[in-house]
């Protein structure tokens, strides 16, 4: 159980916030970059931009995990809300499937992001020079707007940073697809991890949108963990909750990540 934990605990520590539109964006359309290192400096200054206009976010997010081996299925669903500082917080809203991989799977990637969103803990983790290596690959489009694909090298062996490709809209600035490897095999027993994590634009922010993961193991076969990401809004735009809660509209949350 141990070698699945390992497995999906990266999916947890993928970017999730909301990327900021060109329309947003104080500067308006930038120009095109020169290199890889100037355009991820302008992702991360946009995406400073959004947590300061967005104030934090709220959202739902299902997980769902498979082992045809095992013949387990497992779902959780969940409420985020996010902080203006970034802080992650978690409830879970129903479950089911199998207990165990609930318990000491999907609810240990969600207890990982909450911890790794902390203001002291999240620049190690985050998509910056300090982190990584960034190399412009080409232009291209994607779901019919051009992006810029970069490959991603980690600085460090880490078990929360990952060795792949991402995808940043030319206009936008917003990360809009991540693909990848770990950076560091989890275990023995972990032959091969693949991700991808995608984003879908709604207004003036992008949202995530799914992430998908398939981890092949020497004992427990091939795992698939889905993420869906639903009703993603920032705190800046959300209405004010009539009185009347739909109280049975969801079950009652077990209990918090706080």
């Amino acid at each position: 159980m141990r070698i699945l934990i390992s497995c999906v605990l990266l999916l947890s520590l993928l970017p999730t916030g909301l990327g900021q539109s060109a329309e947003q964006a104080s500067n308006g359309a930038a120009q095109q970059p020169a290199n890889a290192d100037e355009l991820m400096a302008e992702v991360f200054a946009r995406d400073t931009q959004r947590e300061m206009i967005g104030q934090g976010y709220v959202g739902t997010r299902r997980y769902v995990f498979d082992n045809q081996r095992l013949h387990k299925h497992a779902e959780v669903t969940v409420s985020i809300r996010c902080d203006p500082d970034g802080t992650k917080h978690f409830e879970v809203v129903n479950e089911e499937g199998w207990k165990t991989a609930n318990h000491r799977i999907l609810r240990k990637m969600i207890e990982s992001e909450a911890e790794t969103s902390r203001p002291d803990v999240r620049p190690k983790t985050r998509l910056i020079p300090d982190n990584y290596n960034f190399a412009l690959v080409q232009a291209e489009l994607l779901d019919g707007r051009l992006a810029y694909a970069i490959e991603v090298t980690p600085k460090r062996e880490d078990k929360y940073l990952f060795e792949g490709r991402i995808w940043v809209d030319a206009r936008d600035y917003a990360v809009v697809r991540v693909e990848g490897k770990p950076a560091k095999n989890p275990s023995f027993w972990t032959r091969s991890i693949h991700f991808v994590h995608q984003y879908q634009k709604s207004g003036d922010f992008w949202y995530p949108a799914t992430t998908e993961s398939i981890t092949q193991a020497r004992i427990v076969g091939k795992t698939d963990v889905v993420i869906r990401y639903f009703d993603y809004t920032p705190n800046a735009k959300r209405q004010p909750e009539p009185s009347n809660n739909r109280k049975g509209s969801v079950q009652e949350a077990k209990y918090a990540f706080r």
